[in-house]
C-alpha cells in the first residue's frame, strides 16, 4: 500500500476480501437487464486502447504548464506579483501545479480507486451486480491504471525538461485524512465507508478543467493529458451512479442511514485544501510563515471552500437523494452543515 496500508484498517488487501459487513446486509439484487452498460464503445474509445502517448516539448512563447487562473496560489497579489518581479519562482508555481494535479490522480486512482475497483471486478466485495457490470469494472481497473501512468510519465518529462522539483507530501492529503476518518469509524462500517469514498470521488464533477482543453497558451501534452482523463471519468461517473443503486439497495435502512451521516465528510475530506503543504511550498518561494498562513487564509476563507466543495459535488449529491439517502432529516441537515445543500 506504499505507506498507507492503515487506510484501510490494517488489510494488506481489503478489497479481494469478502465485505462481511455488507454481505450480512444485503437485500435482492437488481435484474441483469437493469444495467446498460456506458463502455459500449470502449474498446473503440478508452484512452488506454486507443490514445498515443502525450510527450511534452519545449514550450513555445507564451505557453505555461498550466492556466494561471485555475492555479489557485497564481491568483493572490503576493504570488501573481512574482510573474514580473521573479518570472522563474512564478513558472515554479504553476508547474508545481501541475504536479500537485498530476500527483493526486495518480495516487488516488491506483491506491484509493482501483482497490475498490478489483473487489468489484472479483465479485469480492459484497455487493452483488450484474455479469456485465463486473466485466466493466476491470475495464475501468485498466483505465485508472493507465491515467496513473500517464501522470506520472507527464510528471517525469516536466521534471526532466524543467528541472523543478515536486516536493509534494509521499502521501497525499487527502489519503491521511480519510485514514484519520476511518480510525474514528465503526469497525462494521470501515468497508462500506472505503466504497462511498469511491463513489464520491468518481461523481464530483468540476467544469473548470474543461476550459484548458483548448488553451493555446497550456503545453499541447498537458492539455491532452486533462481531456484524455476527463474523456474516461465521463464513463466512469455513469458507471459510479448505477453502482450506488446497487450499493444502497443492498444495505439494510439502518445501514443506510448510517452511511448517509458520512457522506459530507467524505466528501469534504476530498475537496478541502490541502493548508500543510501549501503553506510549506509558499514558505519554499521566500515568504515568512506568517506571510505563508496569511495567503492561504486568504484564498481559502471557510465559505469560498464551502462553496467550491458545494459546487463540485452537486450531482454527487443528487446521486444520493436519488436512492433516498437524505430523506432521513438529521442525513439532509448533516449535508446542510458542512456546506452542501
Amino acid at each position: 500500500m506504499c505507506g498507507t496500508v492503515g487506510l484501510f484498517m490494517g488489510c494488506s488487501a481489503v478489497s479481494l476480501c469478502p465485505k462481511q459487513a455488507l454481505l450480512d446486509q444485503r437485500a435482492e439484487p437488481a435484474a441483469e437487464d437493469e444495467y446498460v452498460s456506458p463502455f459500449r464503445n470502449w474498446h473503440a474509445r478508452a484512452t488506454v486502447r486507443v490514445a498515443r502517448r502525450r510527450e511534452l516539448t519545449p514550450l513555445e512563447d507564451g505557453q505555461g504548464f498550466f492556466a494561471p487562473e485555475l492555479v489557485p496560489l497564481a491568483s493572490h497579489p503576493l504570488i501573481a506579483a512574482l510573474r514580473e518581479e521573479r518570472p522563474d519562482v512564478y513558472r515554479d508555481v504553476i508547474v508545481r501545479h501541475l504536479y500537485r494535479y498530476l500527483d493526486f490522480t495518480a495516487k488516488l486512482e491506483h491506491l484509493v480507486v482501483n482497490r475498490t475497483v478489483l473487489g468489484i471486478a472479483h465479485g469480492t466485495i459484497g455487493v452483488r451486480v450484474p455479469e456485465a457490470m463486473r466485466l466493466d469494472a476491470f475495464k475501468i481497473y485498466c483505465d485508472e491504471a493507465y491515467h496513473a501512468l500517464f501522470s506520472a510519465d507527464l510528471a517525469g518529462q516536466v521534471r526532466e525538461l524543467t528541472e523543478v522539483s515536486a516536493e509534494l507530501p509521499r502521501v497525499p492529503y487527502f489519503i491521511t485524512r480519510l485514514e484519520r476518518f476511518l480510525e474514528e469509524t465503526p469497525d462494521d462500517l470501515a468497508p462500506l465507508t472505503e466504497i462511498l469514498f469511491v463513489i464520491v470521488s468518481e461523481t464530483l464533477i468540476t467544469a473548470q478543467l474543461s476550459d484548458l482543453w483548448n488553451d493555446p497558451d497550456v503545453a499541447p501534452a498537458v492539455r491532452e493529458t486533462v481531456r484524455d482523463h476527463a474523456m474516461d471519468e465521463g464513463r466512469h461517473h455513469a458507471y459510479f451512479a448505477i453502482f450506488l443503486r446497487h450499493l444502497w439497495g443492498q444495505l439494510t435502512p439502518a445501514t443506510r442511514r448510517r452511511a448517509a451521516l458520512r457522506i459530507p465528510r467524505l466528501i469534504r475530506i476530498f475537496t478541502d485544501p490541502d493548508v500543510p503543504s501549501i503553506e510549506k511550498e509558499i514558505t519554499g518561494y521566500g515568504f515568512s510563515l506568517d506571510e505563508a498562513k496569511r495567503i492561504v487564509a486568504e484564498l481559502f476563507p471557510d465559505p469560498a471552500v464551502a462553496a467550491y466543495a458545494k459546487s463540485v459535488a452537486r450531482q454527487t449529491v443528487r446521486h444520493f437523494e436519488s436512492v433516498g439517502a437524505l430523506d432521513d432529516r438529521q442525513v439532509s441537515e448533516e449535508f446542510a452543515s458542512h456546506g452542501l445543500l
